[in-house]
């Protein structure tokens, strides 16, 4: 299996539990569930198909909630479409009682007036067509059209290079949350990220009784990036969005920005994921472009957690060998002499004893060329430390927490095992070694690396790292 994990967005093409079960045996480790699309029941149906598809496995498989976030786009048009001349008046009103035509059409997002002045652009479907503010006139906002062409109903706004004034959360992503609670999901993505307010906000809705869903901050504004240490500190994890972000700031300046983000957030030791056109033409075809091989490959040379897939397993013709096709190609740079040498330890601070005992794990496999190290932890808090150092040994995690053993789907060269309680030390390192022995991920009189908490079941943080050898 590849060590960089594979997240594959549900959708009409990947609904049944045939083609679910396929998909995760292709080498999928996250599920996403787009809530831009989609009902409750439609979400809550697949959500029940990935975990009955997975015990049946024996695989852990996270699913990540994505919210919608406060997208703004057109209304409709009387006819359903309107063809944008360059040179042409346009005016964009929030009065949503307006059918559309060729002079006008309406907005969801009432504020955009207040938000955008003469000189702004605006941008529509994706960048696709582009408008030029010319004034601003109680709820009407007139503008010239730059780059003309097709524009349907509600298509996307995008506002580059300005601060929208919507929260971060709509009532309908507040709605969604609820669903999130309800069922459990392992990771909730937060759209549209413009402060570190924004992920507390969610956060904080995210926690009940002191238990919180982990936040994915997806960076797709380039007001994030202005505050982006800040953002990652109080994130769980990032997602390198990579769609709005090359439509707000421009297609050039996406793959340093990339890799700074990446960057960033490793050395923050948080999750890290690159999503968005990494094999766009697998969508319609079976084979994938060269140029989409080396943007997988590269989003892996630089030290990416996840890759994410999405209209490829959402709604494309060949789903399942997007998936093998991705984990082909990061399985290949993996092997590669090129990657361990150009891997960099975290700047994480060894004071703390996890992160310790963590560092020493790493340093210690490499010394004795160990091919595995055990974490054994409640919480997965140490696997995710080790994983951070990017130690070519596999990181087996063995857990009794399932939300823990599901979580850790998602953390870059990390098996999770789910085990049962144990009462001693020699019971738990017992444990270890028959689980090792049954899955034959270790060899009698193969020495591997175990790190844990003593005394077994007291809530320590890991605090013991010890070289095994396995006896039987």
């Amino acid at each position: 299996m590849p060590r960089a994990k594979i997240v594959c967005t549900l959708g009409p093409a990947s609904s049944t539990p045939e083609r679910i079960g396929e998909l995760i045996e292709a080498g999928m480790s996250v599920a996403r569930l787009n809530f831009s699309h989609g009902t409750h029941e439609d979400h809550a149906r697949m959500l029940k198909i990935v975990r009955s598809e997975a015990d049946r496995r024996g695989r852990a498989i996270a699913v990540l909630l994505d919210l919608q976030g406060p997208k703004i786009r057109v209304g409709k048009f009387a006819n359903g479409q309107i063809d944008l001349k360059p040179g042409a008046e346009f005016t964009i009103t929030t009065d949503t009682s307006v059918i559309g035509d060729e002079k006008r059409v309406s907005t969801t997002y009432q504020l955009l007036p207040t938000d955008v002045k003469p000189g702004d652009h605006i941008l529509l479907d994706d960048g696709y067509l582009s408008l030029a503010v010319t004034a601003v006139d109680g709820k009407e906002v007139k503008t010239i059209v730059v780059a003309g062409g097709v524009l349907k109903n509600n298509k996307g706004i995008n506002l580059p290079g300005v601060e929208v004034s919507a929260p971060a959360l709509s009532d309908k992503d507040r709605h969604d949350i609820g669903f999130a609670l309800r069922h459990g999901v392992d990771y909730v993505a937060l759209s549209f990220v413009q402060r570190p307010e924004d992920v507390l906000e969610c956060k904080r809705l995210l926690t009940v009784d002191q238990v919180s869903i982990p936040v994915i901050s997806k960076i797709e504004k380039p007001q994030a990036l202005e505050r982006l240490g800040e953002i990652i500190d109080v994130s769980d994890g990032i997602m390198v969005a990579r769609g709005d972000l090359g439509v707000e700031m421009g297609p050039e300046k996406v793959p340093l920005w990339q890799k700074r983000i990446i960057e960033e957030t490793n050395k923050r030791g948080k999750i890290v994921i690159t999503a968005t056109q990494m094999l766009e033409s697998m969508i319609t075809q079976p084979r994938p472009t060269r140029a989409e091989a080396s943007d997988v490959a590269n989003a892996v040379l630089d030290a990416t957690d996840a890759l994410m897939l999405s209209g490829e397993t959402a709604s494309g013709l060949h789903p399942i060998e997007a998936v093998r096709t991705m984990a082909r190609i990061i399985d290949e740079i993996e092997k590669s002499a090129y990657y361990h040498a150009n891997t960099e330890v975290p700047d994480i601070q060894l004071a703390v004893s996890a992160n310790a005992i963590a560092h020493a794990a790493m340093t210690a496999a490499k010394a004795m060329k160990l091919k595995t190290i055990v974490s054994v932890s409640d919480s997965g808090g140490a696997g995710r430390l080790i994983s951070e150092y990017r130690p070519q040994a596999n990181i087996i995690c063995l857990t009794g927490n399932e939300v823990t053993y599901r979580r850790l789907a998602l953390v870059w060269g990390v098996t999770p095992i789910l085990i049962g309680p144990c009462a001693t030390t020699d019971e738990l390192v017992d444990r270890v070694e028959a689980t090792l022995i049954e899955r034959n991920l270790a060899r009698p009189g193969e020495n591997v690396l175990i790190t844990m908490a003593v005394p077994v079941g007291s809530g320590n943080q890991t605090n013991v790292l010890k070289i095994h050898q396995i006896q039987h």
